[in-house]
């Protein structure tokens, strides 16, 4: 055998290559020659610029405030199981759990946007039951409850021709909405099927976000099959430039790899993604000046009506077939399963729990209120470990909790800080849960909280008419009912009465003594709101 220098192919010899002379600039200058003025060229060598090795930006440092602190217990968020069992075993009977204010608080943060005053108790009296009914089964319309929406000039906001406005218009119904749950759902959709402003015009998007409305707790089938054909979605994955002879790939790939199968799961191969394209062909639209993209439609002559094998299943397959191929794919309820439940629940569900979600979801016709029922009722879901809020859902929260309405368009560049800008998502996998704060988005975080208790802010010029013998504790108990009493840990209270203590000067005169207690009532209610319990649920 000959070795493995014999083996090589001789190669002719390379000349060396010739010397390059230095790079020169020149110029023309007039200078005196033997007391005479001349025109000559002047040339100077041209210093060679030093290289730089540009580093890949690091990971952002994660940021732990100071007062108070997150607990260590809190994990973060999970994403859905990268390979979760396709058939797990095992079953599992929710136990009767009895309600109690903190898991009330939890439900109406978790499956909405956090509790209004007086929720808490309400939800907390009727039942864990009677409360799951009310969020999962709402009756008739959704009713807007409190004052319409505003920017800073007192105008009504304009979400089509505004920036920003769309983010601020969406949020004003998370913040008033009778049904929290549907916007919540709506926009767990919206990050599932993620489009965004970036590449699709506002109309369509505000077509899309009220799709996911109509279908926030409905059927999966049906929303799988609309959004395929939802002109935002066929314009951002290049339905519209998907045609026979011509077939684009991209809605073929996410539909299996981000929306019902999972990626490296050997739930379908790369010729499962071609032949699905070319099922997909056919849809177009027209762009008209002034108007953007429109008139999407089906043109017969555009589809491809070869046979194509998807999944080892051969026929003339369409695009409502493609749909339907990957819901019966068996690998997909197991992901639509883990992947919703991640969106609920920060650590994945064992075998028997996502065994028992699969079959719910699989019999009830692929219906996601049933699944939904089972995660609210499940121990882990009320007494498992804390996940942190999204930047959207803390913002909304905060503002049902202080009673404010929509009067500010502030908020669309505010949430740009916190790292979420509703129809705005990164990519077409959609946010990023797991870093939702770092140390650029928790100064997001604070920013939002201090514009939102600006105008309840206790006045602290002199002369001041706040209390000039308030102590600690009842300084922090004052500042928890201000902001709509958020539960807090006893760890979490002692270090701020801890603060409340050591924040006033030993000897101060009388106007100092109620100015001084005002700013610190302000600063705690600042605290608390920014608090590891407050951004958490």
């Amino acid at each position: 055998m000959p070795t493995v220098h014999a083996a090589k192919k001789k190669r002719k010899p390379v000349k060396a290559k010739a010397k390059a002379k230095p790079k020169t600039t020149c110029k023309v200058v007039t200078k005196k020659v033997h007391g005479k003025k001349k025109r000559v060229k002047v040339c100077k060598p041209v210093k060679a610029k030093k290289k730089t090795t540009r580093k890949p930006a690091g990971n952002p440092v994660g940021y732990t405030p100071t007062a108070p602190a997150f607990p260590a217990s809190v994990p973060v968020p999970a994403s859905p199981s990268p390979n979760p069992p396709a058939n797990p075993s095992g079953t599992y009977t929710p136990p009767p759990v009895p309600m109690t204010e903190a898991r009330a608080v939890r439900l109406l943060w978790r499956a909405g946007f956090g509790p209004r005053p007086g929720d808490v108790q309400r939800f907390a009296a009727m039942g864990l039951d009677n409360a799951i009914a009310e969020l999962v089964h709402p009756v008739g319309e959704p009713v807007l409850n409190g004052p319409a929406p505003r920017d800073d000039g007192g105008n009504a906001l304009q979400p089509y021709d505004l920036y920003g406005h769309d983010h601020v218009w969406w949020l004003d119904r998370m913040v008033r909405s009778s049904q929290p749950l549907v916007e919540r759902m709506a926009l767990v959709w919206h990050d599932w099927f993620a489009c965004s402003r970036d590449k699709v015009q506002i109309d369509l998007m505000l077509g899309q976000n009220a799709l996911f409305r109509r279908a926030a707790l409905g059927s999966f089938a049906n929303l799988l099959r609309d959004v395929t054909v939802d002109p935002a979605m066929l314009l951002f994955l290049d339905g519209v430039d998907n045609r026979k002879g011509s077939p684009n790939e991209n809605y073929a790939r996410e539909v299996m790899e981000l929306f019902t199968l999972g990626a490296d799961r050997g739930a379908y191969t790369e010729n499962d993604i071609r032949a699905a394209a070319k099922a997909l062909t056919g849809w177009t639209a027209d762009y008209v000046n002034g108007v953007g993209m429109t008139n999407f439609r089906f043109v017969a002559s555009r589809h491809d009506t070869t046979n194509k094998t998807i999944f080892n299943r051969t026929g003339n397959w369409s695009w409502q077939d493609v749909c339907q191929l990957c819901l019966e794919n068996p690998y997909h309820a197991s992901f639509f399963v883990t992947k919703l439940w991640s969106y609920f629940v920060p650590v994945p569900p064992d075998q028997a729990t996502q065994a028992t979600l699969q079959n719910a979801y699989v019999t009830s016709g692929y219906q996601v209120a049933p699944v939904l029922e089972l995660i609210f009722r499940h121990p882990v879901f009320l007494d498992g470990p804390a996940m942190v809020k999204p930047p959207v859902v803390a913002n909304a929260g905060l503002l049902r909790a202080i009673g404010r309405s929509i009067d500010t368009d502030d908020w669309a560049y505010l949430s740009n800080e916190t790292g979420q800008t509703l129809f705005y998502p990164p990519n077409v996998s959609g946010w990023d849960d797991d870093r939702w704060i770092d140390t650029n988005t928790w100064r997001g975080r604070w920013h939002v909280t201090g514009v939102a208790l600006a105008p309840s802010q206790v006045p602290t010029s002199a002369p001041s008419t706040y209390p000039d013998t308030e102590d600690g504790t009842t300084a922090v108990n004052s500042a928890i009912a201000a902001v709509g009493s958020p539960a807090l840990t006893s760890e979490t209270r002692s270090k701020l009465v801890a603060f409340a203590d050591s924040a006033l000067p030993g000897t101060m005169n009388a106007t100092q003594k109620r100015t001084y207690r005002a700013m610190r009532q302000n600063a705690l209610r600042l605290l608390i709101l920014t608090s590891a319990d407050a951004q958490t649920c």
